[in-house]
């Protein structure tokens, strides 16, 4: 399997989608400047991954959006290539269009890091299918604007065609207000786009998936994606 992790001035978390991919699971990992145009050949995988792509200027993502590597990105998923954003990432897929809605400030207005739990509301997807739906699982969130929002037909068009993968919990699953850390509406952690290839979150399950990190929770989604490479 190959993975590329495209890097942007900024960046701080492309060395935990290295690892994770990379040391973890053993696919092929190859990071990837944001000045190139094109993908490695037969890509399998864009993880696009979190820090502080261009310091944040403007708004979070919105100048990588611009990066000449996404331009292959948005190509890649176009053709049906599986694309995985996390925090920054997820930010950016946003300002590139890639997926709906725009993460703001964290309702706190403070930068919030923490292990959190996620309800896995799918598992029948290429980022799921070796989880549970309806399980809740633990890992970490590290951000500032991660609160997730879209206007209130478009979280209906969402909700109704099963575009939320993970929400935030208590540790038995139970979804409630308490239980959101940025104020995120509808308790939205993780969403897919239309077609099911690309898959924006801020939690990081890259950063959970060896015990010396505190937790292997992160693991079933890269379980999730090697058993849907495997055929």
């Amino acid at each position: 399997m190959r993975v590329a992790v495209p890097v942007f001035p900024g960046s701080n978390c492309d060395h935990d989608a290295l690892h994770a991919c990379g040391t973890v699971m053993g696919w092929e990992t190859i990071p990837v400047w944001h000045q190139e145009t094109h993908l490695p050949e037969n890509t399998e995988l864009v993880f696009v991954p979190g820090g502080f792509s261009y310091g944040d200027y403007l708004r979070c993502g919105a100048v990588a959006a611009l990066a000449p590597i996404m331009t292959d990105v948005k190509r890649h998923a176009d053709n049906g290539g599986l694309v995985l954003g996390v925090c920054n990432g997820f930010q950016i897929l946003c300002e590139a269009q890639l997926l709906p809605g725009a993460l703001l400030r964290n309702e706190s207005l403070r930068f919030i890091h923490k292990d959190v739990h996620l309800r896995v509301e799918r598992a029948d997807l290429p980022f799921t299918r070796a989880m549970q739906a309806g399980a809740a699982i633990r890992v970490p969130i590290a951000h500032a604007e991660g609160n997730f929002e879209l206007d209130e037909a478009g979280l209906e068009a969402l909700e109704s065609r099963g575009g939320v993968v993970f929400r935030y919990c208590g540790p038995d699953g139970t979804v409630s207000e308490a239980q959101v850390p940025n104020g995120s509406s509808h308790a939205i952690a993780g969403i897919l786009n239309e077609r099911g290839n690309v898959l924006g979150m801020m939690p990081h399950p890259e950063r959970a998936v060896e015990p010396a990190m505190g937790g292997i929770e992160g693991l079933g989604l890269f379980r999730s994606l090697e058993a849907h490479f495997a055929g």
